[in-house]
C-alpha cells in the first residue's frame, strides 16, 4: 500500500512540474501579427517578442521588444504571463531579418538601450542579445548602454516616440502636451 501511495505522490509531483514548465517559443511565420498593431511581423525590421499567457493556446507576438515589455508592465493583464521570448540578435541574420526561431527568454537577455536605430514600428528599441560581447559590439557601432530588462526604467518603456519637448506645440494641443509631459517625466522605476 505504501508503494502505491508513493507512486501516486511521485506521479502528481511530475504532473505539477510538467504544468509549471513554460511553453516553448513559437516559430514566427507569415501568420504572426503584432498584438498592438495587427500588422505582419515579417514586414518589419528589428527584434520581435512573443508573450505566452496562461490558458491561451497561442502566444501574443509583438513587432518590437519594447512593446512586449510595455505589455508585461501594464497592470491590466487578464491572464498570467507564463513566458516571454525575444529575438536573439547575437545570432540573427541581420537587422532586417531577425530570425524565425532564434528565441531566448526575455529575462536571460542583455539589452542595448538607447541605440541610434529604431525597431519595427519606428520607435526606439531594446535590442536583446544572448551574448554580452555581441551586445557590446552592437552598442559600440550604434550607441546605447547595456542593461538587464528589469533595470530599464518605466519612463523609457512607456515614453512616446516623439517626446513632448520635441513635439510641435500649438494653442490647441498645449493641455495635451502638458499632461503627456507629466506622465513621461514621472518614473515609476
Amino acid at each position: 500500500m505504501k508503494r502505491i501511495l508513493l507512486l501516486a505522490i511521485l506521479a502528481l509531483a511530475a504532473c505539477k512540474e510538467e504544468a509549471a514548465a513554460p511553453p516553448p517559443p513559437a516559430t514566427m511565420t507569415a501568420e504572426a501579427a503584432g498584438h498592438f498593431c495587427q500588422m505582419d511581423l515579417l514586414e518589419h525590421p528589428g527584434p520581435k517578442a512573443q508573450v505566452h499567457l496562461d490558458g491561451m493556446p497561442h502566444p501574443l507576438f509583438f513587432s518590437q521588444v519594447r512593446d512586449a515589455e510595455a505589455y508585461r508592465r501594464m497592470p491590466e493583464q487578464s491572464h498570467a504571463i507564463r513566458a516571454i521570448y525575444v529575438s536573439d540578435m547575437a545570432v540573427a541574420p541581420d537587422w532586417e531579418n531577425p530570425g524565425a526561431d532564434n528565441w531566448i527568454t526575455a529575462s536571460s537577455a542583455i539589452y542595448v538601450v538607447g541605440a541610434a536605430i529604431v525597431g519595427g514600428m519606428g520607435a526606439q528599441e531594446f535590442v536583446p542579445f544572448s551574448d554580452r560581447a555581441a551586445a557590446r559590439d552592437f552598442a559600440d557601432r550604434h550607441g546605447g548602454v547595456l542593461m538587464d530588462m528589469d533595470d530599464i526604467p518605466d519612463h523609457l518603456v512607456f515614453a512616446p516616440e516623439n517626446a513632448p519637448e520635441n513635439a510641435p506645440s500649438g494653442d490647441d494641443d498645449s493641455e495635451y502636451l502638458d499632461r503627456l509631459r507629466a506622465i513621461t517625466n514621472t518614473s515609476g522605476g
